[in-house]
């Protein structure tokens, strides 16, 4: 649900960041997803539960998800828009995009989002990638070829490029990859407009790297069933919920911009320090963990915390001026007494996620689901309620 910000721009909220598990022929697309990850339903979960006006389903290339938006355009039910984008009835638009994975550059394996204007477009980019993955129906494929040579696909087919999950240690771009995008691009990472932070990083993080102070920062859900779904979203300011605004939007011309990003706080992710490989400890020490506080061993999967430590160049973060808020939020799944039957109670109550979390009053919410809930969710709303640090692939949790 958008709201007015001036007589022409309006906020919007997109999760630019979803993958589909299963293709409306039964074929599996991103097999870590939930079955019940399918294009139709993603829309649907999106349009009249979650409240979010883009969503960029990343796993469009292939052939299997091309057949459903095809079906869908045929049978009305998705309509292209004039600046690009793919409306599902009165919903969301559908924002074509495909995650892909390149090795062989800097230290290790890295991914990467091309967000793409129409259907069109997905198959000039199916084409190039056919012949340079092992099977271009499954998700986040390893491509033949460099990074630089994905931004000029992008760029071709009238894209842009974006590095998914980059502080991730697995195949994040500076989790896992480089210490600097002119490490494996050059001069043209000039051309990249946007990074996406990722479930264990927030701005003040990020904004200790300063070659990214020119970078829109991206907050992004990475869902893989249907309830992670807007776990993490962007709020942008458009005149319209399109291509065109939103690639204006990373570029932060004509006055489009990211006007806040919502996401985990970073401790609730589960790569935000190091973890042992031998024990399973949390680093608790100060990053950079080199080694278990336990156990003594150095086998630890590195967390965002400790890479940060690492590649910062800065002695605090420093955000530029058109850097906008943060908001720290605990998604409702992660909230205490909060199960199935009491989301659907508020849901109801509130309209969509996005109401519960930003517009219900505390009397609605009372009403929904009682006064320990509500009073939990409006400490959520602040940032107050205590959390235990995640890592290791385990999320961290809020403390009842």
């Amino acid at each position: 649900m958008s709201k007015t910000l001036t007589p022409a721009l309006k906020e919007y909220f997109a999760d630019l960041h979803v993958h589909v598990g299963r293709s409306g022929d039964g074929r599996p697309v991103k097999i870590a997803a939930s079955t019940a990850m399918t294009l139709p339903r993603v829309l649907d979960e999106c349009r009249r539960r979650k409240g979010i006006d883009l969503v960029a389903v990343v796993d469009s290339a292939s052939p299997g998800v091309q057949g459903d938006m095809e079906a869908l355009i045929a049978s009305g039910e998705l309509a292209p828009q004039p600046g690009g984008g793919l409306r599902y009835g009165d919903g969301p638009v559908l924002i074509p995009a495909v995650e892909l994975e390149i090795a062989g550059e800097g230290r290790g394996p890295a991914h990467y989002l091309l967000y793409l204007p129409d259907l069109e477009a997905v198959r000039g980019v199916a084409r190039f990638l056919l012949p340079r993955v092992t099977n271009l129906q499954l998700s986040t494929q390893r491509v033949r070829t460099r990074a630089l040579e994905l931004l000029r696909l992008a760029e071709d087919h009238g894209g842009v490029l974006v590095p998914a999950h980059a502080f991730t240690p697995h195949k994040g771009f500076y989790g896992a990859c480089a210490d600097r995008l002119a490490d494996v691009f050059g001069e043209a990472a000039e051309r990249i407009p946007a990074v996406e932070l990722g479930l264990s990083a927030d701005t003040a993080m990020a904004d200790q790297v300063s070659e990214l102070e020119g970078k829109t920062f991206l907050s992004s859900s990475d869902a893989h069933s249907l309830n992670r779904i807007a776990r993490e979203y962007t709020a942008l300011a458009l005149a319209a919920p399109t291509f065109a605004e939103l690639v204006l939007a990373l570029r932060r011309e004509a006055g489009r911009r990211v006007t806040a990003n919502y996401g985990l706080d970073p401790r609730l992710g589960k790569y935000y320090r190091s973890a042992c490989l031998e024990c399973g400890a949390i680093a608790g020490q100060p990053p950079p963990a080199v080694a278990c506080a336990r156990c003594g061993s150095r086998k630890l999967v590195k967390g965002v915390l400790d890479r940060l430590a690492e590649i910062t160049d800065r002695p605090a973060p420093a955000s530029p001026p058109h850097r906008p808020p943060y908001i720290h939020q605990v998604p409702l799944e992660f909230v205490p007494g909060v199960g199935r039957r009491t989301l659907e109670r508020l849901i109801t109550a509130c309209g969509s996620e996005m109401g519960v979390l930003h517009r219900a009053s505390r009397e609605q919410l009372t009403a929904a689901a009682g006064p320990a809930v509500a009073e939990r969710i409006l400490l959520a709303r602040a940032g107050q309620l205590p959390v235990q640090a995640g890592g290791g692939g385990v999320y961290g949790r809020v403390e009842a």
